[in-house]
C-alpha cells in the first residue's frame, strides 16, 4: 500500500555532500526558469505579479518538503489561468483565496482516503480536451498585451473577449507588436543555441533592454501595476461565510482535480527520468498543504509543474532538497530584485505565455485522437474542448465525466450478451468430448434451456436478461443460467434475476445456476437470493447442472 510518508524523510538516510551540491545547482537553475513563468502566469490569471512568486515560494516549499516525489517542483501553472481569472472576476481575490484553501482541504482528504490511484480513471480524452481548451483560453488572454491594444479590462468569457478584441483591433501598438514578435522569435530559436539558460529569461532581458534604450511606448509591469512589493508575503485569513463557501466549493473541487491530475502526471514523468517511484497519496496531501498555505500567504493555486520538474531532473536534482532550494532562491529574488521586475514589458510576458499555450495545447495528440479514436471518444474530446473554451472548466469536466460514464456504460451493455444453447445429440469429436468446458458439445436434456451470460451484469444491460423468461417453451421445465463469464453484477441485475425466478416459479420451471463467480455470489448471498432459489440449485459446474436437469426430466416423465 502507498505510504503516507514524505519522500524527503526517506531519501535523507543516505544523503551525501556530492548530491547536496547537485541539488543546490539544480534548484537555482529551476528557480531562474520559474521566475518569469511565475510572474507571467500571475498576470495572466488577473492578479499582481508578486503573487506568482508567493505561490512558487510557499506552495513550492510545502510540495517539496511533504511531497511523495523525489524531484517534484511545485508552483503556479498554466492549467489554472482560465479558472483563476473567472473566479477573480466573479468573487474577487478573497474569493480566490477561499477557493484555493478549500481545494487544498479537498486534496488532503483525497490523499487520506487514498484516492491517488483513482485519478488515473479520468479518461485521456477529457484531460486532452480541457488541456487544449485551456491553451486556447490562455492564448486569447494574451492578445491585448501582445498587440498593445488600447482597451479596458479583458472579459473572462471567450466569446466576449473576441468581440472586444474585434472592436479595438484598430488600436494596435506597433511598438508592442515589435517587442512581442522579438520575444517570440527569441523563445523559438534560443533553445537551439543552448538549453542551459531558459529562453524565457533571455527574451525578457532582451525586450526589457530594447524598451529601455529605444524608449519605446510599451506598457511594462510597472506602468500597469505600479511599484512592486519586495516584502515577504503576509499571512491573511479571508472572511469565510457559509454562503460564499457553498458557491466556491464547485470551482474549488475543479482546482483540486486539476492539481491532482497534473501533479501525479508530473510524478509519473519524473519517475521515468530518474528511475524512482512516487507515493501518490502523500503527493496529494502535500499538494493540499501547498495550496492551503499559498492561499493564506496571498498566493494562487499551485500544482506540480511538469516542465520545471523535468528541468530539475536534467540538471542533477535527485531529492526534494532541490525543490526547497528553488523556493529559497525565489524568496531571495523577491526580497532583493523584485523592484526591477517593474521594467519588464507586457508584450514580452504575453509572448512567454503564448509559447506556454502552444506547448500545452497538445494539438498533435488532439488530431491523432480524432483520427484514430472511436466516435464516442471523439464526442467526449470535442465536447470537453468546446465547453472549456466557450464556458468554463468546471462545466467541461462535469459534463465530460458524465458523458464518458454514459458512453462507457453503453459500450459495456453492448459487450454483455445472453446466448441460449442448442440441443445436440450427435457428438463425434473425441477431443471435444474430453473438453469439460467446451460449450458446443455438451448434451442438453430436452426439458432444459441453457443460457450463457457473457460480460458484467449491471443496470445498463439488465433488459437483456429478461429474454430468458420471454423465450421459454411449454415443454421446458428447467432453465440453467451459466455465469462463468460474469465477473461482476449490481443491484439492478440482481433485481432482474429475482423477477426471472418469480416468473419461472409461477410457470413451474426450476431455475438452476452454474459457474457463479465470487463477486456475483456474494451479492446474491447478501441479498438472500441464494436462499430464495435454494442453495442446492447453485452448481459449481455446468455438467452438474445438466446432470440435475436430466434427473428432473426422468423424475417428471
Amino acid at each position: 500500500m502507498d505510504k503516507l510518508k514524505p519522500k524527503l524523510f526517506s531519501v535523507m538516510k543516505n544523503y551525501t555532500k556530492e548530491q547536496f551540491m547537485k541539488d543546490v545547482v539544480a534548484g537555482i537553475i529551476v528557480a531562474i526558469i520559474a521566475l518569469p513563468l511565475s510572474i507571467a502566469l500571475a498576470i495572466a490569471s488577473g492578479v499582481n505579479p508578486e503573487r506568482g512568486l508567493y505561490t512558487a515560494i510557499i506552495a513550492g516549499f510545502f510540495i517539496s518538503f511533504l511531497g511523495g516525489s523525489r524531484i517534484q517542483i511545485g508552483g503556479p501553472t498554466a492549467a489554472f489561468v482560465v479558472i483563476i481569472y473567472s473566479i477573480i472576476q466573479e468573487y474577487g481575490f478573497d474569493g480566490l483565496v477561499i477557493a484555493t484553501i478549500l481545494s487544498g482541504i479537498i486534496l488532503i482528504i483525497m490523499g487520506l482516503l487514498r484516492f491517488g490511484s483513482l485519478i488515473k480513471f479520468i479518461p485521456y480524452t477529457i484531460t486532452t480536451g480541457f488541456t487544449s481548451g485551456i491553451a486556447i483560453g490562455i492564448l486569447a488572454g494574451q492578445i491585448k498585451d501582445f498587440f498593445g491594444l488600447d482597451m479596458g479590462p479583458v472579459p473572462s468569457e471567450f466569446i466576449e473577449k473576441i468581440k472586444v478584441y474585434a472592436l479595438n483591433i484598430h488600436s494596435i501598438n506597433l511598438s508592442a507588436l515589435f517587442i512581442g514578435s522579438i520575444s517570440i522569435i527569441t523563445l523559438i530559436f534560443w533553445p537551439k543555441i543552448t538549453d542551459k539558460i531558459p529562453g524565457s529569461l533571455i527574451a525578457i532581458i532582451v525586450s526589457t533592454l530594447l524598451v529601455k534604450f529605444l524608449k519605446l511606448d510599451v506598457n511594462t509591469i510597472g506602468s500597469v501595476y505600479g511599484e512592486l512589493s519586495s516584502d515577504f508575503p503576509s499571512f491573511h485569513i479571508p472572511a469565510m461565510e457559509f454562503k460564499t463557501i457553498s458557491r466556491l466549493i464547485q470551482p474549488a473541487f475543479t482546482i483540486a482535480i486539476l492539481a491532482g491530475i497534473e501533479s501525479l502526471l508530473s510524478c509519473v514523468v519524473s519517475d521515468g527520468m530518474i528511475g524512482s517511484r512516487h507515493r501518490s497519496n502523500m503527493e496529494l496531501i502535500a499538494q493540499g498543504f501547498g495550496n492551503i498555505f499559498s492561499g493564506l500567504f496571498g498566493g494562487i493555486p499551485a500544482t506540480g509543474a511538469i516542465a520545471r520538474t523535468a528541468a530539475n531532473a536534467k540538471n542533477g536534482g535527485r531529492t526534494p532538497i532541490s525543490g526547497i532550494v528553488h523556493s529559497i532562491t525565489l524568496l531571495l529574488i523577491l526580497l532583493i530584485f523584485m523592484p526591477f521586475a517593474a521594467l519588464i514589458p507586457m508584450p514580452a510576458l504575453a509572448a512567454v505565455l503564448i509559447i506556454v499555450a502552444y506547448n500545452m495545447s497538445e494539438w498533435r495528440e488532439f488530431i491523432e485522437l480524432i483520427k484514430t479514436s472511436p466516435k464516442s471518444d471523439i464526442i467526449v474530446l470535442i465536447l470537453t474542448f468546446l465547453l472549456t473554451v466557450v464556458f468554463d472548466l468546471v462545466i467541461a469536466i462535469e459534463v465530460g465525466i458524465v458523458v464518458s460514464a454514459f458512453l462507457f456504460m453503453k459500450r459495456m451493455s453492448e459487450v454483455t450478451e445472453v446466448n441460449g444453447w442448442k440441443y445436440i445429440e450427435d457428438m463425434t469429436d473425441e477431443d471435444d468430448i474430453q473438453d469439460s468446458e467446451n460449450i458446443k458439445y455438451k448434451k442438453v436434456p430436452k426439458n432444459t434451456l441453457v443460457y450463457e451470460i457473457n460480460g458484467p451484469m449491471f443496470f445498463g444491460a439488465a433488459d437483456k436478461f429478461m429474454d430468458i423468461t420471454a423465450n421459454e417453451k411449454r415443454n421446458k421445465n428447467v432453465v440453467i443460467i451459466r455465469m462463468r463469464s460474469v465477473p461482476a453484477m449490481d443491484a439492478t441485475a440482481l433485481n432482474t434475476l429475482k423477477k426471472i425466478y418469480k416468473t419461472c416459479k409461477k410457470k413451474g420451471i426450476i431455475l438452476l445456476f452454474s459457474h457463479v463467480q465470487e463477486q456475483p455470489m456474494q451479492v446474491m448471498t447478501k441479498a438472500g437470493f441464494t436462499e430464495m432459489v435454494g442453495f442446492d440449485n447453485f452448481l459449481p459446474h455446468t455438467d452438474d447442472a445438466l446432470l440435475l436437469a436430466e434427473e428432473i426430466r426422468i423424475k417428471n416423465r
